[in-house]
């Protein structure tokens, strides 16, 4: 009977520890037009950023940059900012459609307080350590006369102006959105909601036209059943002329990566296309 001979085991691989990681944030900050589900922000952080930076999307529905102060949004920005880690950091700030707004907690005036709290959250960032890049809001969708009404154009004016005040990078969403949606007309520019539009909507912008706003009960779509014991959020999906669905989310979350690598050379690298 043949005697076994036991095998050495193979020698261990030899160990390194693996390379310091360098990490780059961004901080998404803003209204319904950049948050998740709403806006172009979840499809930013989903489709356009490598895994090597945090994108953090706080961003929130019916704020202005009076209001998002005033409930503490701002405070859980600057508690993010003190948290270490990162190489670099950078907050996109995107304000304008509820400071326009005349419901009583949001509004601003768009001469003054406007561009000063645009100037207050430049300055806290900065002192944070942190880069501030500022971007002006996404046009509505609405038309007269077969041409875009762009009604947040003096918002823009305002970010750009505060901007070359403090040297401050800025992304003119406001502009190439508006530019790329009077391209795609009155009809098309439909795509983009997060729902479809009524008959009467539809053939109002057949004739280049936009109907006034839909009370919000009408305007929304019947909620989905929740699972037993899922989760049990839920998102107002409606058809109106500023929200993004999923496809107009897409098209400007790559209009965003496009904008803010070309004037954020830090992030080139850091986004995809």
């Amino acid at each position: 009977m043949g005697v076994m001979l036991a095998q050495a085991a193979p020698a261990a691989p030899s160990r390194a520890d693996a390379p310091p990681i360098i990490a780059d944030r961004i901080i998404l900050v803003g209204d319904s037009t950049v948050a998740p589900s709403s806006g172009w922000g979840g499809a930013f952080c989903a489709n356009h950023v490598k895994s090597s930076v945090a994108c953090l999307n706080l961003a929130r529905g019916g704020r202005s940059t009076r209001s998002y102060r005033a409930e503490g949004s701002w405070d859980i920005v600057l508690s993010e900012l003190r948290v270490k880690g990162y190489c670099s950091t950078y907050v996109l700030i995107q304000f304008g459609h509820n400071d326009q707004s005349r419901i009583a907690e949001r509004w601003t005036d768009l001469a003054t307080e406007f561009p000063a709290n645009l100037r207050r959250f430049v300055s806290e960032v900065r002192a944070a350590g942190a880069t501030p890049v500022l971007v002006t809001p996404l046009a509505r969708r609405a038309f007269k006369g077969g041409r875009l009404d762009n009604n947040l154009a003096p918002w823009a004016a305002a970010a750009r102006q505060v901007a070359r005040e403090m040297n401050v990078p800025l992304v003119d969403l406001n502009t190439d959105s508006a530019v790329m949606i009077e391209k795609m007309g009155p009809v098309k520019a439909m795509t983009l909601a997060m729902a479809p539009p009524l008959s009467a909507e539809l053939a109002a912008a057949k004739s280049g036209a936009t109907l006034p706003p839909r009370p919000t009960a009408e305007a929304r779509l019947p909620d989905v059943p929740a699972t037993p014991g899922g989760p049990r959020g839920q998102i107002a999906r409606k058809f109106d002329y500023t929200h993004l669905g999923d496809g107009g989310a897409r098209l400007i979350a790559a209009m965003m990566a496009n904008d803010v690598a070309a004037v954020v050379p830090g992030l080139r690298d850091g986004l995809l296309r």
